[in-house]
C-alpha cells in the first residue's frame, strides 16, 4: 500500500537548491533584485516550482519595483492559498500554492490599476515555462 503524500511538501524536496527550499517550505525570502525570474520578459506561463501547478500569466506580471516579480492577478481563484502573515512586527498576506501549500510571497493593496493588488513573488519558488518553445527555467 502506498503511504498517502502530504500536500504541504513537495515528493522530491531533494532536487531543490538550498535558496529554493529556504523560500518555499520555510517562508524564507531570497534577497531583492536576485531572482533568476525578476527580469523575465518572456511570454509563458509561471508555475510552482514544486508542483508545477499554473500560478500566474506572463501577460500578468510588471515591473513594480520592489525587487521581486510582480503581479497583478493569479491564472485563477483557487491558485493561490491567503493567510494572515504577523512576522517582522508587521501585518500581511502570505500567499501559498494553492495546490502543495509551498510559500510563494506576498500580496499588498499597492497594485495596478486593473485589480489594485501587487503579488509579489520569490523567483525561487516558481518555474517558467516559455509559450513559444516550451523551455523551463527554474527560479
Amino acid at each position: 500500500m502506498d503511504k498517502p503524500v502530504s500536500t504541504s511538501v513537495p515528493a522530491d524536496t531533494g532536487t531543490l537548491t538550498e535558496m529554493q527550499r529556504s523560500v518555499t517550505q520555510q517562508r524564507g525570502t531570497e534577497p531583492a533584485y536576485s531572482g533568476k525570474l525578476l527580469h523575465n520578459k518572456r511570454t509563458g506561463v509561471y508555475h510552482c516550482l514544486c508542483c508545477q501547478t499554473a500560478l500566474f500569466y506572463s501577460d500578468n506580471k510588471y515591473d513594480s519595483g520592489c525587487g521581486w516579480p510582480s503581479f497583478d492577478r493569479p491564472v485563477a481563484k483557487g491558485a493561490i492559498r491567503y493567510l494572515e502573515d504577523f512576522s517582522h512586527y508587521m501585518h500581511r498576506i502570505e500567499i501559498r500554492c494553492g495546490k502543495c501549500d509551498a510559500h510563494l510571497g506576498h500580496v499588498f493593496p499597492d497594485g495596478p490599476q486593473t485589480t489594485g493588488e501587487r503579488y509579489c513573488v520569490n523567483s525561487a519558488s516558481l518555474s517558467f515555462i516559455d509559450g513559444t518553445d516550451g523551455e523551463k527555467v527554474d527560479g
